[in-house]
């Protein structure tokens, strides 16, 4: 079973200007990365990546960057490995950035977001602070805007892309089907991923972002922003309310004082099916 979310079904009241910055701004430092010698791209990976091994030791000075490791725990996030690693990322961003922004504002959304960015970088980190391997990816910080989502709009609808077997189409799906299937995903897979020698996906820091975002999110939304929003609901539950609303006014008019449905039908409204 293969299914990717394509957009949600809960619209932004403000232009989400934070989130199509950081879009952008991932984008341009992919295409500046892309555009390098092999050998310059792996040393500038190098110089801005999060390495755990310099995070640990100071005194093992990185040879290759000038920065404080502090740093890199945010230059990393704004870095990709390749064109399936920036799409999945700016895709999910873009889906569900917007309505974090609405939530916190602009200015607290750009904290949150580098917030989960170090987050998810030091659970990762504390997973294997001796790792040499670099660190890249917005994945962390993307998964804080999730984690956050997922308290704040649990019920919104996500249109989704699904694929089983043979059987393709878009189907509709509450955001903490959605949410919570990705993140179960993340705590499955960490045995796999930490158990290879090589490099892979950091999974602890999609753990450490996702975890970073819902323990901020109750304190950085706007005041009186509600959590686990009780007003998105799903397209079956409008569509039985909206029946329950027809019956009710049906029986109300054939109770009034009419003389007879049939006698008045021709000045009834039509209606298509």
């Amino acid at each position: 079973m293969f299914f990717l979310p394509l957009f949600d079904e809960n619209p932004s009241k403000n232009v989400p200007l934070v989130t199509w910055f950081f879009i952008g701004l991932c984008f341009i430092i992919f295409f500046y990365q892309s555009n390098l010698t092999d050998y310059l791209e792996l040393k500038f990976i190098y110089k801005y990546s999060f390495i755990p091994f310099f995070f640990n030791d100071f005194n093992n000075q990185n040879p290759v960057s000038f920065l404080n490791p502090y740093l890199t725990l945010v230059t990393s996030a704004f870095l990709h490995a390749g064109w399936m690693h920036i799409l999945g990322n700016m895709l999910y961003l873009w889906i569900f950035g917007d309505n974090v922004e609405d939530s916190m504002g602009s200015i607290k959304f750009f904290v949150f977001y580098l917030l989960c960015a170090i987050g998810g970088s030091l659970l990762q980190y504390f997973s294997n602070p001796t790792s040499d391997i670099p660190i890249v990816g917005a994945s962390g910080a993307i998964a804080g805007v999730l984690g956050s989502y997922l308290i704040l709009y649990p019920k919104a609808n996500i249109k989704v892309f699904m694929w089983v077997i043979i059987i393709i189409r878009t189907v509709n799906v509450p955001a903490w089907i959605v949410l919570g299937i990705w993140i179960l995903g993340q705590f499955f897979s960490v045995s796999a991923g930490s158990s290879s020698g090589g490099g892979g996906v950091a999974y602890f820091a999609h753990i450490g972002g996702f975890i970073t975002g819902m323990a901020l999110t109750p304190l950085m939304r706007k005041k009186g922003t509600p959590l686990f929003n009780e007003q998105l609901t799903s397209p079956w539950e409008i569509s039985k309310a909206n029946k329950s609303d027809i019956k009710r006014t049906f029986t109300h008019n054939r109770s009034s004082s009419l003389p007879s449905f049939k006698r008045t039908r021709s000045s009834l409204p039509k209606f298509r099916k």
